[in-house]
């Protein structure tokens, strides 16, 4: 799907849709302008009562001429339109255009004033429910959807001097779109499939097509640098573990990196604290916190902003065997400290703790983990906010600020030190698990005690990473979050 800027008026743009915004039941001005070449259609369909006020609302009207037909949105009634109004009326839009035998569209909704946001907002939310509806994931099946997906090119209606400024945003809009379906992708295979080596393979295949610099770890590597933690949950699986590191260099030489650490379980059963039965087929998804690093790597290298980025992948199967780790084992962690093992099902803090002893060498400006962590942090926050945790204020402002700017929102945990009181333990220097009790922010006290050597904040997105039920499959989330931050970050230096 090809995105672009259209600066012509309304009524002169020939194509198969102009997408027109209906506001409290009134057409917008290009509604109107439209409606004055097409014979009063449109006012005639709206005199009827054919499309309710509800926000997302839809009518397609037939027009003929320049303009072939009008599909009419609701963006609601309120003077202002709020912001999830217009993000429901655009994914309505790319819903209703599929069904429609338009080969292009132009969308004449930047007129729509929307709460605390610009016009490039507006077509960069647009650019990306387009792209959210017209992804399908058919690699495992025999048949593929041959259903429609849409037009094959949308324009976003705006005038000269803003042209440029659009087509830069839709850019990056498309960048983030073909990050977020590379998440899914991986996110979507089966375990059988996305292995470790898989994942590693992804990596070069990105580090090829996109210049990116890739090294991946081995088992003997990894026993060199003393990863006694990452390798007990490894050694419960036939599979290798990888550890990934991509490299994409945008900055000189003397500015710091920033370093993104994924948890890359390819499949979790629990290990020997084996998990139930029911749904750990969604275990798949316990690598997406990986998959969002490669899917933000791979935005970040399209886009070429100026700034360091460093991916790293901590990638493992989580598998009971009688070579697995037994709950009470003691391990030795690649920083020194001993970890008893209370619960092999806490395995993604065990991996983690290792990577982000490894990145010090990096010298990083930051450093964020994400990973699907805790079922603690499901019921904490739900579907909707990732959990965030730092002591840096500073840095929980700028990722809050991401979240919150690319409609991708995490919200702010406690890590108060004295939730590492759950944590001691008899045996060793630190337990992998405390109790019932604030489990998501235990396990990030946790990973807390390996990321002492810089700025770090952790990102669980356990609740938000995938969806269930009919709608099952890989969020992408927190791909938007990430980028959005680099981004961020490389506008500021």
């Amino acid at each position: 799907m090809q995105f672009s800027t259209k600066t012509s008026a309304p009524e002169k743009t020939r194509t198969g849709c102009a997408i027109v915004a209906v506001h409290a039941g009134k057409p917008g001005a290009a509604a109107r302008a439209i409606d004055a070449q097409a014979g009063g259609a449109i006012d005639a369909a709206l005199a009827r009562g054919d499309l309710p006020a509800k926000a997302g609302s839809t009518l397609l009207v037939g027009l003929g001429g320049a303009v072939e037909r009008a599909l009419l949105v609701s963006v609601g009634d309120e003077a202002i339109v709020p912001e999830k109004a217009f993000s429901d009326a655009a994914r309505a839009v790319v819903r209703a255009l599929a069904a429609t035998g338009a080969k292009d569209a132009v969308s004449w909704l930047g007129e729509v004033e929307v709460a605390g946001r610009d016009l490039r907002w507006k077509a960069r939310a647009l650019a990306l429910a387009a792209r959210e509806a017209a992804y399908r994931f058919e690699r495992m099946k025999s048949k593929r959807d041959a259903s429609p997906r849409g037009p094959h090119a949308i324009a976003f209606g705006c005038d000269r001097a803003q042209a440029a400024a659009i087509g830069a945003e839709l850019k990056a809009a498309t960048a983030l779109a073909g990050g977020m379906d590379l998440a899914k992708d991986l996110g979507n295979l089966p375990g059988n499939v996305c292995t470790p080596a898989y994942l590693a393979d992804a990596a070069k295949k990105l580090g090829r097509e996109h210049g990116l610099k890739v090294e991946v770890l081995e088992r003997k590597q990894m026993e060199a640098l003393k990863m006694g933690s990452l390798l007990a949950v490894a050694q419960g699986s036939a599979l290798a573990p990888k550890l990934v590191v991509m490299r994409y260099d945008g900055a000189g030489p003397k500015q710091a990196p920033i370093v993104l650490v994924g948890k890359g379980i390819t499949f979790d059963t629990g290990g020997i604290s084996i998990k139930p039965a029911a749904e750990m087929d969604e275990m798949k998804f316990d690598m997406c916190g990986a998959a969002s690093v490669l899917g933000t790597m791979r935005a970040i290298a399209e886009l070429k902003p100026k700034v360091n980025l460093i991916g790293v992948i901590a990638a493992c199967e989580n598998m009971p065997s009688g070579t697995a780790t037994r709950p009470g084992d003691v391990v030795t962690s690649m920083s020194g400290q001993t970890i008893e093992i209370l619960n092999t099902d806490a395995e993604g803090r065990l991996i983690l703790c290792d990577a982000l002893t490894y990145v010090e060498r990096f010298k990083p400006a930051a450093v964020v983990d994400i990973a699907t962590l805790t079922g603690a942090c499901v019921i904490a926050l739900g579907h909707h906010h990732s959990g965030l945790f730092t002591k840096s204020d500073a840095l929980a402002a700028e990722l809050s600020a991401a979240g919150r700017d690319s409609a991708d929102p995490c919200w702010r945990m406690p890590l108060d030190d004295e939730y590492q009181d759950a944590l001691k333990s008899n045996f060793a220097d630190v337990a992998n698990v405390g109790g019932r009790a604030g489990g998501s922010i235990t396990a990030a006290c946790f990973l807390a005690r390996f990321a002492k050597a810089y700025e770090w904040a952790h990102l669980d997105i356990a609740g938000t990473a995938w969806k269930s039920g009919a709608a099952k499959g890989s969020s992408a989330r927190p791909v938007p979050l990430l980028t959005r931050f680099v981004l961020g970050r490389a506008g500021a230096a």
